[in-house]
């Protein structure tokens, strides 16, 4: 990445360093139970593999896509790949913001200062959130020693096992079951982007041209990173928390048209996932309906006022709408034309719902169905 005098835009190794230090302790588990806990894990993602395979159908008989790893890690591998991929995603912006900063006046200064600033901020947001991830489809982060890949690239699945346990713990359901219907939802996306090749690309492709068209001022990100880290202190009143959040860097109508794009992908996802999770489940987990209901309330409580507000900050809010959309979506489809009908939307990026579609699941039917068969 390009830098001056050194500095670069974000402290990297900062981050990583300041989010693993304020990151809260697992639940207490003994040696024994940590092994015992890793090892289940893993026995459920590879059966879950062959669940959603069955259920989802995506996967062509005597096709084998790329395998790609299950990594079972705690709260610092977390943000160790979160922390790679995001480097790795937003070094076009970045590098942009860096030619910026180094023609103007004490861009040096603010070379020194600024990143080691923005990395304990970013430190301090990745602490927070690694300890609600259960589980995640990293897709961005290139391979390494602590991050392997399959030999044809692609992503790994990451499994949190202190979340998973804390949450199983917190809401007193049966935590082989919680851990089995967990795998299933993850498994559901690393069996999307290995069943869809040009997914990953797809994605990537259109993150690149909306940081293309950002015309943001670094002091702009800082800004906002700060707001951030403000609430997780609790030294920001929440009031002025109201209709804030990072996704306002958005500026030209292009960025807004991709982000709708991506809106709808995501949306597809998650609802796909969460739809499978709920296919699959009753056949293969006996307390799925104890479990789900006891989720899904704590999905939409949040865990309290501050956190509801940092969800404000960060757009998750909107990712809780995705998956509600997204699930009814999937759901609307597939009573229509069936799974395999529904199975069209993977065929190219054409095929992808539209963030109205979404919203209107019988004008993607007469899109992409009716059309074809017109």
């Amino acid at each position: 990445m390009t830098s001056i005098g050194g500095a670069e835009m974000v402290d990297w190794n900062l981050a990583v360093a300041t989010a693993t230090r304020l990151a809260r302790p697992g639940p207490e588990v003994s040696r024994d139970e940590a092994r015992e806990i890793v090892a289940e894990l893993r026995r459920h993602a590879k059966a879950a593999e062959e669940h959603v395979r069955g259920f989802t159908r995506m996967i062509p008989d005597g096709h084998e896509p790329v395998d790609t790893p299950v990594l079972v890690v705690d709260r610092a591998g977390w943000i160790k790949a979160n922390v790679a991929g995001f480097r790795e995603l937003l070094k076009p912006l970045l590098d942009k913001m860096q030619d910026r900063r180094s023609n103007s006046a004490g861009g040096a200064v603010l070379g020194a200062v600024g990143g080691k600033v923005t990395g304990v901020e970013l430190g301090m947001l990745l602490s927070f959130l690694s300890s609600r991830v259960l589980g995640q489809y990293e897709t961005f982060a290139p391979p390494s020693r602590d991050l392997p890949s399959s030999d044809g690239g692609g992503g790994r699945l990451l499994l949190v096992a202190p979340n998973i346990v804390h949450v199983e713990r917190e809401l007193g359901v049966d935590p082989h079951d919680f851990r089995l219907w967990v795998c299933l939802h993850e498994e559901t996306h690393r069996t999307q982007f290995t069943g869809v090749p040009w997914l990953r690309d797809h994605l990537e492709g259109e993150i690149q041209s909306f940081l293309e068209e950002t015309d943001v001022d670094p002091s702009t990100v800082v800004e906002r990173l700060r707001e951030a880290a403000q609430s997780l202190t609790g030294s920001r009143p929440e009031e002025e928390d109201e209709g804030r959040s990072l996704v306002e860097l958005v500026q030209t109508p292009g960025q807004k048209e991709i982000l709708g794009r991506l809106t709808a992908v995501m949306s597809l996802l998650e609802g796909h996932a969460d739809y499978v999770m709920d296919g699959v489940g009753p056949q293969v987990v006996p307390s799925v309906a104890e479990i789900r209901e006891k989720f899904q309330q704590r999905r939409a409580k949040g865990a309290s006022r501050l956190d509801q507000a940092l969800r404000r900050l960060l757009g998750l809010d909107a990712k809780l709408r995705q998956y509600r959309d997204g699930e009814r979506f999937v759901r609307a489809v597939v009573d229509e034309v069936g799974m395999d009908g529904f199975n069209r939307v993977w065929t190219s990026p054409n095929t992808l719902p539209t963030k109205a579609e979404i919203a209107k699941p019988a004008d993607w039917i007469a899109r992409v169905h009716r059309k074809a068969e017109s």
